[in-house]
């Protein structure tokens, strides 16, 4: 089993180490609940990587939803068994008083590009997502962060905050794993209903033949509004968005010639699912 680790000093007694024998340290920042999508990351960092961490970590500044932060599950010891598959050198499980000691006050706010779509829809969520990162970053002292293009707008806040305070960190975005019937796997998925869950690979079949049309020509508004009616269709409660953004700045784009990102959030059996896929 990989060692897991509590406080900073003993983590930074392995990681000093490592970084004093020149070994290149890769980090894979998750919140625990994992899933093959989360090890997708890990594996990626230990190809890269001559040591990998994991952070397991719910991070209570990124919750805007105090019961969200309270029924976020909590499987240490199953996660630790996966990640000894990969496997892993390293677990760093810190409680909240070790990352947020008494008397925390600084918060890292990325403006910009944290601002629309799930920045509007969930307030100070990329507040706590930037300054828990930072911590992390500065904690383990890695070299490389692994992050998964499922959450693509965080991928985009991470990679600004890393550009624009001059971090020593090379940030690596994985490719969005899923399920066979397309649905991107998430530790929110197990809250689904079976029938909510023979459902939900609607959501990416919509997307994609959106992006699809747009593609081929029809306007951006109709294969948006053709989605949203496909997944209100299949019996999702509510479409909270599906947007066509700038791929790097989430702005609003209709500019076919620059990469651009299909965003949406769906709601189904009260589960707020959210996906992503290039247009």
């Amino acid at each position: 089993m990989p060692v897991i680790v509590r406080t900073v000093a003993d983590l930074r007694a392995h990681t000093r180490a490592w970084r004093a024998a020149g070994e290149v340290i890769g980090v894979v920042p998750t919140m625990g609940a994992l899933h093959d999508g989360h090890l997708s990351l890990a594996r990626a960092a230990r190809r890269d990587c001559d040591r990998v961490i994991t952070t397991i970590f719910v991070n209570p500044m990124q919750f805007n939803n105090p019961d969200d932060l309270l029924k976020y599950p909590r499987t240490e010891e199953a996660d630790a068994a996966l990640l000894a598959t990969v496997p892993v050198d390293l677990i760093f499980a810190p409680a909240p008083e070790e990352v947020y000691p008494e008397g925390f006050k600084t918060v890292v706010s990325v403006a910009g590009v944290s601002e629309p779509l799930e920045g509007r829809m969930r307030p100070g969520h990329f507040d706590g997502v930037a300054t828990v990162v930072t911590k992390l970053f500065g904690m383990t002292l890695a070299d490389r962060g692994y992050f998964g293009q499922k959450d693509w707008q965080q991928l985009q806040v991470v990679l600004r905050l890393v550009r624009d305070l001059n971090m020593a960190v090379q940030i690596v975005g994985c490719e969005t794993i899923r399920e066979a019937d397309g649905l991107a796997m998430s530790s929110r998925n197990v809250r689904l209903t079976a029938a909510g869950r023979a459902k939900a690979g609607v959501l990416y079949a919509a997307i994609t033949a959106a992006a699809e049309d747009i593609r081929a020509g029809q306007s951006d508004r109709m294969a948006i509004r053709e989605a949203a009616e496909a997944i209100r269709a299949a019996g999702f409660e509510r479409v909270e968005y599906i947007e066509l953004r700038d791929a790097a700045t989430l702005m609003p784009s209709d500019d076919p010639a620059s990469p651009r990102r299909m965003l949406a959030a769906v709601w189904l059996d009260g589960v707020r699912l959210i996906d992503n896929i290039p247009v």
